[in-house]
């Protein structure tokens, strides 16, 4: 029995040794692989030096490999030269020249996430998931995010010249929209709408949004505010700090917001919210639609898993990638993708986005259908919402809440919360 023993020992161990091996060779290869491919690039760069028609210079040469390595990973990373590690500097602050929208790579196409409300590219009438086939009469095929946005952003007062392919109308649509300085406010409104409903629209996340966020709330407290509309449809996200201070306001303590998951382990993330003082007692609805984006789905999303609030409109943008800026020493950075959100219940937002618990397209509603609209749907407003007839929306009308299909419908959806909360408060007496 204690030969068996010894020799089962000697087995196991001859075998962690040789999965040691496996291991290790593998490493080697990879490492092998990798030096291989430096020496061709190292090669590369020496004949073009030496053969090239003019005399490159190096840093352009490095420049040039660094874009195209980060470009060849994914449409969200990218090398930044000084000047647009900069602008993004800048972008984050608030305040820059340009038209006003937010964009991406989506299946290879430059595509418009969102126009920034109250731009010049929201007042020209762009919407979200519009392709830019042009700038500037530049065919945009194989252009990056870095190039597009510079070629977008200029002088105050200066035309840039768009055309759009969008699907809906089947043909290329041209735009000339003169550039403006674009101020980005992160809260739109903030106010009660009627009943003590209260509803704040959020454009972006920025430096300033939590602590404009706790002075919306705690103004709209005192002004007797008994439920809650928060309104993320075209937000494209923005610091993700922010957005986690805007969910931690109706999530309990200690409760996970969202995880970021790496392929290092020790990077994954748990984010937890902080907040002491949380508002759990109202009934709330927020808003989405495709033009909300990374921020705007890790709220909708936490909320949404938490049953915290309910989430309607229709189905988000799908952007859920964690992008690292590293700078690097001559004063440019990497903007690399490390990690993607997934929400508390491990649902992965990339490529997914957040869907509705009730899926209201955008329109406005005529005086007569919303009286009727309204009747019918406060009766069964948690069993689901039948559509009303809707026009699409014009752009850049006055504010009118009442003409806003899934802004009137989340109103009525609380206020059948409201009243079923005080039947269970009744029922308890």
């Amino acid at each position: 029995m204690r030969k068996r023993i010894i020799i089962v020992s000697i087995s196991l161990a001859i075998i962690l040794a040789l999965s040691g091996l496996a291991v290790s060779e593998i490493e080697k290869k990879k490492k092998d692989d990798l030096y291989r491919q430096v020496e061709l690039f190292s090669d590369a760069l020496a004949i073009i030096q030496t053969d090239y028609v003019d005399e490159p210079k190096s840093k352009d040469l490095i420049y040039g490999a660094l874009k195209g390595m980060l470009a060849s990973l994914d449409p969200h990373s990218q090398f930044m030269d000084p000047d647009t590690y900069n602008e993004l500097k800048v972008d984050t602050e608030g305040k820059f020249g340009g038209v006003g929208i937010e964009i991406t790579l989506k299946d290879g196409l430059l595509t418009i996430i969102t126009p920034i409300e109250d731009t010049p590219a929201w007042k020209a009438g762009l919407k979200s998931g519009d392709q830019i086939v042009k700038i500037n009469n530049d065919l945009t095929r194989e252009i990056t995010l870095s190039e597009a946005v510079k070629k977008m952003r200029g002088k105050p007062g200066e035309p840039v010249n768009l055309t759009i392919l969008r699907e809906s109308e089947k043909k290329l649509l041209e735009f000339k929209i003169i550039r403006g300085i674009i101020k980005i406010k992160d809260i739109k409104e903030a106010k009660i709408l009627e009943d003590g409903i209260a509803y704040i629209r959020l454009i972006e996340f920025r430096e300033d949004t939590g602590k404009n966020i706790i002075s919306a709330l705690d103004r709209l407290n005192k002004e007797g505010m008994s439920a809650l509309v928060l309104d993320l449809r075209n937000n494209p996200g923005g610091l993700l700090d922010a957005a986690v201070k805007v969910a931690e306001q109706f999530i309990e303590k200690g409760r996970i917001i969202v995880t970021t998951k790496s392929r290092i382990e020790q990077q994954n993330m748990e984010i937890v919210s902080q907040d002491k003082d949380p508002i759990l007692n109202i009934p709330m609805v927020v808003l989405i639609n495709e033009g909300s984006a990374s921020g705007s789905e890790i709220v909708a999303g936490a909320l949404k898993d938490y049953k915290r609030a309910i989430i309607m409109g229709t189905k988000s943008f799908g952007k859920g990638s964690v992008q690292t800026v590293i700078p690097l020493s001559d004063g440019s950075a990497l903007r690399l993708t490390t990690s993607k959100y997934f929400s508390p219940l491990g649902n992965e937002i990339h490529g997914k986005g957040v869907v509705p618990d009730i899926i209201i397209e955008d329109g406005i509603i005529e005086s007569g259908q919303l009286a009727k609209a309204k009747d019918e749907e406060a009766k069964g407003a948690f069993d689901g919402l039948e559509e009303a007839n809707e026009k699409v929306p014009e752009i850049n009308k006055p504010f009118d809440y009442k003409k806003d299909s899934q802004l009137m419908r989340s109103v009525d959806v609380l206020k059948a919360a409201k009243i079923l909360g005080q039947s269970k408060i009744d029922e308890k007496r």
